[in-house]
């Protein structure tokens, strides 16, 4: 009988609104699909930039395995200590190797076996760093000695980048979440070679705004063209997440499901 670890990726935690809901309502997601290992992106976790260790080991007291990020982890320069000393909190692989913490991480479940995952950020309108394209190739040679369950956070703005890079991995990872523009999409699908998929998880936080950011600040932004200050909505407040079943002998997936709550 194949052995099957159960998975949870919780979307872009955003701020306390983000927080408050998904610490009162993981343990019944825990228990709806008997979860082994669960993952959240936490870059927009403290006050909707970066992450603060007080934040971060709140996600961990919950029973959250590993918190991967994106490009705002850097907006609070406290993150490079905390980087520095946690190893399950991980930054994207394809920044400079000279910065602070890692990038991947080979997490232990014991008689469950071992569960592998990749923070990877896209290039597109985005900052110019390393390929990951690349660096997802490299990882996952390094990964192979270790695991087949491999899972990848690729935080990214452009569609085309995060679909280019699931057909490249098809059939070598477990799965390949997008995170970075907060909507959920609606393609949640395992590819034919056995990769589950979806473009964009989705924001875990307030959908009374726009992405997160209070209407009116966002508005005026717009509207003139110039800076605002970043303000944090806080109603509507929703968890998106998917949830992946994987055959750990093969590290190919054999469900996926696009989770909201409450659903739109």
């Amino acid at each position: 009988m194949a052995k099957l670890l159960n998975i949870l990726f919780i979307g872009d935690i955003n701020g306390k609104p983000g927080l408050t809901l998904v610490s009162s309502i993981i343990k019944q997601y825990i228990q709806k699909y008997q979860l082994d290992f669960i993952v959240a992106n936490g870059e927009n976790l403290t006050e909707g930039k970066g992450i603060s260790e007080e934040d971060a080991k709140a996600l961990f007291d919950l029973g959250i395995n590993v918190i991967t990020t994106g490009n705002h982890l850097w907006d609070r320069w406290q993150a490079k200590a905390l980087l520095s000393k946690e190893r399950n909190l991980l930054r994207p692989l394809n920044y400079p190797r000279e910065n602070p913490g890692n990038g991947l991480v080979v997490y232990d479940l014991k008689e469950k076996g071992q569960v592998g995952v990749v923070n990877l950020q896209g290039r597109t309108y985005m900052q110019s760093i390393d390929d990951p394209f690349k660096a997802a190739d490299w990882a996952i040679s390094k990964l192979a000695n270790d695991t087949k369950v491999i899972l990848i956070d690729i935080h990214a703005e452009a569609t085309a980048e995060k679909m280019a890079l699931a057909w490249h991995l098809d059939g070598r990872v477990s799965a390949v979440f997008g995170t970075h523009t907060h909507i959920p999409t609606a393609d949640a699908r395992i590819l034919p070679n056995g990769t589950a998929y979806i473009t964009d998880v989705g924001m875990s936080g307030p959908y009374d705004s726009v992405i997160g950011m209070k209407k009116e600040v966002a508005i005026r932004r717009f509207l003139f063209q110039t800076p605002y200050k970043f303000e944090l909505a806080e109603h509507d407040v929703r968890m998106c997440a998917v949830y992946v079943q994987v055959d750990a002998e093969t590290g190919k997936s054999t469900k996926i499901e696009s989770i909201v709550f409450p659903a739109f």
